[in-house]
């Protein structure tokens, strides 16, 4: 795999070095076994609570922190790159993936399991920023479209494939077994990397930790997604939820902000915060919250009220990978296109409409309703999130497009696991029937509105539709979209 920023080597020490195919393996093993996880625990939970003597408080903080695991290891990677050569961190956190895989596989009781699920969600957030950019931007421009459909199918592929796998562990047993498979999924891919990852010179070896950004991360990531957590276990009215939400929350402002002053920021957050990628970002976080959101609803409604088998649920929901790939395809045409914002919104709506189809639900017609449901659903999380997160990437230098891809990653995730509890737990407490259809009714409406917004973001900053100037961007000469201001429109006036 060469990076743009390297010279090339007339005698390469590795085999596979620049061969395409292989640096998309490579990619996809990174992230794929972690993702599957992050969709396929929830129907696979009585199993492990079972085995391990774990709470339903316990595996939801697992999972919680796993999460924030994740969105804090992109940003700790995105400095980690400018001091440390990509394929040492690469090889560092597959080797680690594979042992706490193992760890947690191997785990008698919840606090080794625990710990293996977080460490899983730690490097494989590093491995986001050390894996995706030398794959956009190592390549030449030719590749980037399979590139753009690869990545969509990496991040949400995989992640609608999690409720299938989740069903058949929960129906047959074997999660132990699955553990297994993750982790020889990884070593595979720790093998594929050793063979074609191609070092190169971090930009600034002298670089020094960012102690105004990576603590802030920290807080903006654990703090919130413990609060969600204790939800199991407590109410909104609890201190223990409120008050690390607040503070998560405000760390994340404070992070934001410091990093949009700052004259070298860790993440590019003052170039993204133009039309383009602002209605990129925003659209990704909005499509992934009420995504994951609905998935998860979706579970609950068919395991308590339709008393489905975990099996059977899993089937009914796989019809979103058909979504998911269609919009892959879709996006592999457009994405060289000035049609790419569309698309964008396209998956908004396709979820938004998703949900409508959701509240017609009941245990009679669910069999019919809920893999309908499962296809707009995917296809919107397909088309909603990784072109949202290319038109962030492509509002800044090549060179800039991990940390940009760590700071999409972060705001998504955040929005993604805190909507998605927290609706969860007023559908629980109001009654499966009726607590379903409300917190999907309150999800449609921010889908709704969330819509309106973007809509009318993209409107009042005056922008128009532009295909982007790839070729200039992957040589790094400049931007491939060159945005109008964040309401240039009304500024003028």
């Amino acid at each position: 795999m060469r990076f743009s920023s390297s010279p090339p080597r007339p005698f390469s020490r590795i085999p596979l070095a620049g061969r395409y195919p292989a640096a998309v393996a490579l990619s996809l093993l990174a992230l794929s076994p972690y993702l599957i996880l992050t969709t396929a625990t929830a129907l696979m939970e009585p199993r492990i609570m079972a085995d391990i003597g774990a709470t339903a408080f316990e595996l939801q903080l697992t999972s919680g922190m796993s999460n924030a695991a994740y969105a804090f290891g992109a940003v700790a990677a995105a400095d980690l790159v400018q001091r440390v050569a990509r394929r040492r961190i690469y090889l560092f956190c597959e080797v680690g993936f594979v042992l706490s895989s193992v760890l947690a596989l191997s785990a008698p009781e919840i606090g080794l399991f625990s710990a293996g699920v977080v460490l899983q969600g730690l490097f494989t957030g590093m491995l986001l920023v050390a894996a995706l950019p030398p794959l956009v931007t190592g390549h030449p421009v030719g590749r980037l479209r399979t590139t753009a459909a690869v990545i969509s199918l990496g991040l949400f592929g995989m992640v609608a494939f999690g409720p299938l796998v989740g069903g058949l562990v929960g129906s047959l047993g074997g999660w132990r077994a699955l553990f297994a498979g993750i982790a020889a999924l990884a070593a595979i891919g720790l093998t594929i990397g050793a063979l074609t990852f191609e070092g190169n010179e971090p930009p600034d070896r002298r670089a020094r930790f960012d102690w105004s950004a990576i603590p802030l991360a920290l807080g903006t990531t654990a703090l919130p997604f413990f609060g969600v957590s204790w939800l199991t276990r407590g109410s909104f009215g609890d201190p223990a939820f409120f008050v690390p939400v607040a503070c998560g929350l405000a760390c994340g402002v404070l992070l934001v902000g410091g990093q949009y002053r700052k004259a070298v920021p860790l993440m590019p957050v003052r170039p993204i915060s133009n039309t383009l990628p602002v209605v990129g970002t925003v659209n990704a976080m909005l499509v992934g919250a009420c995504f994951t959101s609905l998935l998860e609803l979706t579970e609950i409604y068919l395991t308590r009220e339709a008393h489905y088998t975990p099996l059977r649920v899993g089937a009914l929901i796989t019809p979103q990978i058909v979504g998911v790939f269609v919009a892959a395809i879709l996006f592999r045409r457009l994405v060289s296109t000035r049609w790419t914002p569309c698309l964008a919104l396209s998956g908004t709506i396709s979820v938004a409409i998703g949900a409508g189809v959701l509240l017609t639900v009941s245990t009679a017609n669910a069999s019919t309703v809920v893999p309908i449901a499962a296809l707009l659903l995917g296809f919107g999380a397909g088309a909603g999130v990784t072109p949202g997160l290319f038109l962030a990437g492509f509002s800044v230098p090549s060179a800039q497009i991990g940390p940009t891809f760590a700071l999409v990653e972060l705001l998504r995730s955040e929005a993604a696991f805190l909507v998605g509890p927290v609706l969860l737990h007023l559908a629980l407490t109001t009654g499966p029937a009726h607590g379903f259809h409300l917190a999907v009714a309150i999800t449609l409406a921010l889908v709704v509105a969330g819509a309106l917004l973007l809509v009318s973001l993209y409107a009042l900053g005056g922008a128009r539709p532009q295909p982007p100037d790839l070729e200039s961007w992957l040589s790094g000469r400049s931007t491939a979209y060159h945005s109008p201001a964040l309401l240039a429109a009304v500024r003028k006036t």
